[in-house]
């Protein structure tokens, strides 16, 4: 599957347009409620950390298929500063901007497969995938 749809994160309004077109697509691939709030979730708070730490960058869901099993791939991607300390970063309850700490690591949670590449003045991209049971 080759399909994959953008939203552009450069303001708060991308954020939610981000979410739905992940609710949007997670729906129509088949994922029941409860995994299309996970996906919102996992969006919501893989695009919040590009407008917070990076400025801009982009979301992008693609429909995939492997061994027979079908899924959604999020794809969070920006040119900011990079992530110094991934280790840090994904431990629970560290939070840099006075938030919960459930960041990457509640966006791991919520998703079945999850890396993160970042480069210091380069940028962080983000893959999550979650498959339909």
């Amino acid at each position: 599957m080759d399909i994959q749809s953008c939203v552009e994160v450069c303001n708060e309004w991308d954020i939610v347009s981000a979410r739905q077109l992940g609710r949007n697509m997670a729906k129509e691939l088949g994922f029941g409620n409860v995994d299309q709030a996970r996906i919102t979730t996992a969006i919501s708070e893989l695009a919040r950390n590009i407008y917070l730490y990076a400025g801009n960058g982009k979301i992008c869901l693609e429909p995939v298929e492997q061994m027979g099993r079908k899924g959604l791939r999020i794809i969070a991607v920006d040119n900011g500063p990079g992530i110094r300390d991934i280790r840090k970063v994904m431990q629970d309850g560290y939070t840099t901007s006075g938030g919960l700490g459930a960041g990457l690591p509640g966006v791991k949670r919520l998703m079945d497969e999850f890396s993160i590449d970042s480069t210091l003045d380069s940028g962080t991209e983000i893959l999550a995938t979650k498959w339909l049971r």
